[in-house]
């Protein structure tokens, strides 16, 4: 009876493990804009996974400037390319600076959520607060829609990403639009309460 072929000095239980992938797609928020790259919140979630023991690889797919419609433009190849477990959307604040309507947001958020999913993956949203200076309508509104798009979908919320740190002077960079090193501790711990129960999900 001829034996299954085996790969020299490997059996089935010294594999390699392969963790699975965070991605997070995101603008000048998750991309350290300003800041040294190891700095941003989302090399400190890959600091809190491994302090916790928690095996995942931490993609940071976030490009300065992005939009929603840059991110659907993207998307599709990250999804081929990392396969991940989990995505977390944090795109739109462009998209509102730009004062782009409503439901052109709200449609291409639903449409990043739903094609995550159709790979495979878990999704988290990540919403964000406008300046003042745009308006109470407006800016009402344009939080409004990631809320709406999380109930729609039924994914979880990071309901503010910036919650604690925008109305801070002291945590944000000169242009009062990008948060600082020091604000990027707070960023992770307003993501973390969403994302944990996900992570725990998944071992």
């Amino acid at each position: 009876m001829l034996l299954p072929a085996l790969t020299l000095g490997k059996t089935a239980t010294d594999a390699p493990v392969i963790p699975p992938v965070i991605l997070v797609l995101g603008d000048s928020l998750s991309a350290s804009y300003g800041l040294d790259r190891e700095s941003g919140w989302v090399s400190l979630l890959e600091e809190r996974l491994r302090e916790r023991g928690m095996v995942y690889r931490v993609v940071n797919a976030s490009v300065s400037g992005d939009t929603t419609a840059g991110g659907l433009t993207r998307l599709g190849a990250l999804l081929d390319d990392h396969a991940p477990a989990l995505v977390v959307i944090e795109l739109g604040a462009n998209d509102g600076l730009r004062g782009l309507g409503f439901e052109i947001i709200r449609n291409n958020l639903m449409t990043l959520v739903e094609r995550s999913r159709a790979a495979g993956s878990r999704v988290i949203v990540a919403g964000l607060r406008l300046p003042p200076n745009y308006g109470a309508a407006y800016t009402d509104g344009f939080q409004a829609v990631f809320r709406e798009v999380a109930e729609t979908e039924s994914v979880p919320l990071v309901p503010d990403l910036l919650a604690g740190v925008a109305e801070n002077w002291d945590l944000m960079q000169a242009d009062g639009l990008h948060p600082s090193a020091e604000a990027q501790p707070r960023i992770l711990d307003n993501v973390w309460p969403i994302l944990e129960p996900l992570l725990e999900a998944s071992r």
